[in-house]
């Protein structure tokens, strides 16, 4: 019924607007017309919304087509409940906003990988809890062509956390040949059949990349998956090269399932391996150690099986300790060649700046660094709230990280787990977080938060090979954050966060194309176009 309702609105305006003569409405109009199914708004409590999709109904995200000379698109979302409402304006020779921001396309650094999530058991099992329609319209929404835009999608080798138990591919203790190595059930059920539909439905290509937690509990010097443990022996020894071996069946046996990787991590968080007593799977391994094991296993290993394309990345950690594993394993030259990029993790953020990941660039600038997994609902205070259901303070966190990262040199953006129940699981050891998309199975229906769309305003626009471009303000405005990048059309994305209460009045110039004027309001995510 509200999508109907807008349509006639939509074509009433647009015949209007033909019949009175006014192009320039006309083409408003249109855009409109084009620009999506509008949100079902659901208010949990006050300032905290969500939107509603079921089998019948999902909101989309506005695609952006040719503007005629002169025109520009401001979508916008805010925390009192717009998401993703566009605008065509027309740009105006003079400006007296409050600030001007000029977009230099002169100056440019990294290209863009894309954006994503993870094909985590949980989130296949939330997705398999709902009817297939429904399926449908939640991985549509991020993949399919009205959806956010997502190219990226991570996989879990084996078990994690965001599993139900602990399982690896091969727990037949002693078989260092992995003749028993096999995909799982929940590979079958809840992972390869949510990444061959992203495939079907997404405009684009998905780069996937996987990522390891745990080796199998008899290869590991503390006979378990969990707490604080590290492979038998040493790098070059049996069970190292039977590791690296497991990489290489894990690509053969997706492969076979027509699914191919862009890219691999060495080891999800290597530093939770060190730690005594950690609950769920990991594997421990100093920056010496990984070093060793990229230049003598893993890295021959691959190139020998025909994966030396595959962009293997290092770390897969905390910014913490990017500089000093960056340091020791970059360093090497013969562990430096296998390596293509650096994954970060984004739980640590708040107390280390973006700043060093220039610092990391600055000392290895032939390789890329990409942000591998966040979450919220994740950190010691919020454990009483894993899912806050319609927080935009949570989806304002996901944009201002984001935005930071991109500043300084980060290539694309990993969400962990695509889609977490009401109580932000399932998890085994019961580590629940909290979810851009939360599935109620009861009610066969799922919910967008604010992390959602704050999200979609980069993976949506700054599509992939799109390049960062400089941005410089004329006076400072606090409240404002903002990165720009010109896409491969050679259009021009500006992504602009307006973190505090009021709105503020400013323009957008590449000093040719005149002055665009934007009321960023507060509180609000808008993606300007043109």
């Amino acid at each position: 019924m509200v999508a109907s309702n807008l349509v006639v609105l939509c074509l009433t305006a647009c015949v209007f607007a033909l019949c009175s003569g006014n192009f320039n409405c006309l083409t408003a109009c249109v855009f409109a017309f084009c620009s999506g199914t509008p949100c079902m708004l659901k208010t949990v409590k006050p300032d905290f919304l969500v939107c509603v999709c079921n089998s019948t109904y999902c909101d989309t995200a506005p695609s952006v087509g040719k503007l005629a000379q002169g025109q520009y698109v401001v979508i916008t979302t805010t925390q009192s409940g717009k998401r993703f409402n566009s605008e065509v304006f027309k740009a105006s020779n003079t400006s007296s906003a409050d600030v001007i921001y000029q977009v230099d396309v002169s100056e440019t650094r990294q290209a863009i990988h894309g954006f994503g999530g993870a094909f985590t058991d949980a989130a296949g099992i939330n997705i398999a809890s709902l009817p297939s329609s429904a399926q449908t319209n939640l991985l549509a929404s991020y993949f399919g062509r009205d959806g956010v835009g997502y190219t990226i999608g991570r996989v879990p080798m084996a078990s994690c956390d965001f599993s139900t138990h602990p399982y690896s591919y091969d727990d037949v203790p002693g078989d260092l040949n992995l003749t028993k190595f096999s995909l799982t059930d929940e590979d079958h059920k809840y992972k390869i059949p949510y990444i061959k539909a992203a495939f079907n439905m997404s405009p684009m290509p998905i780069k996937m990349f996987g990522s390891p937690w745990s080796a199998p509990a008899w290869m590991k010097d503390n006979k378990n998956m969990t707490g604080k443990g590290s492979l038998i022996g040493k790098p070059g020894g049996p069970y190292y090269k039977t590791w690296a071996n497991y990489f290489v069946r894990f690509l053969q046996e997706y492969e076979k399932q027509n699914i191919s990787f862009w890219g691999m991590t060495g080891q999800n968080e290597p530093i939770d391996g060190l730690e005594a007593e950690f609950p769920f799977q990991c594997m421990g391994f100093t920056p010496e150690l990984y070093r060793d094991f990229i230049k003598m296993d893993l890295g021959p290993a691959l190139e020998k099986a025909g994966y030396g394309h595959v962009k293997l990345m290092m770390l897969d950690d905390q910014r913490l300790f990017l500089i000093n594993w960056a340091k020791v394993i970059l360093g090497d030259p013969d562990a430096s060649k296998y390596i293509a990029g650096i994954g970060i993790h984004w739980y640590l953020d708040t107390f280390f700046p973006a700043s060093l990941i220039s610092d990391a660039h600055n000392m290895f600038p032939d390789k890329f660094i990409f942000a591998t997994e966040a979450c919220e609902g994740s950190l010691p205070w919020q454990k009483g709230v894993p899912v806050d259901l319609g927080s935009w303070e949570r989806g304002a966190v996901y944009a201002s990280d984001i935005m930071g990262d991109l500043n300084n040199w980060v290539t694309g953006w990993t969400d962990w787990n695509m889609a977490l129940d009401l109580k932000g699981g399932p998890n085994w050891v019961d580590n629940f977080v909290d979810s851009p998309i939360i599935v109620e199975a009861g009610r066969a229906e799922f919910y967008k938060q604010p992390m959602f769309y704050a999200l979609g305003h980069f993976s949506k626009y700054l599509v992939p090979d799109s390049v960062w471009i400089k941005v410089k303000a004329s006076k400072t405005e606090s409240n404002i954050q903002i990165t720009a990048f010109q896409r491969p059309d050679k259009t021009i994305a500006v992504v602009i966060h307006n973190i505090g209460t009021k709105d503020v009045n400013l323009s957008l110039t590449d000093g040719g194309s005149g002055y665009l004027h934007v009321t960023s309001p507060g509180k609000s995510i808008q993606t300007v176009i043109w």
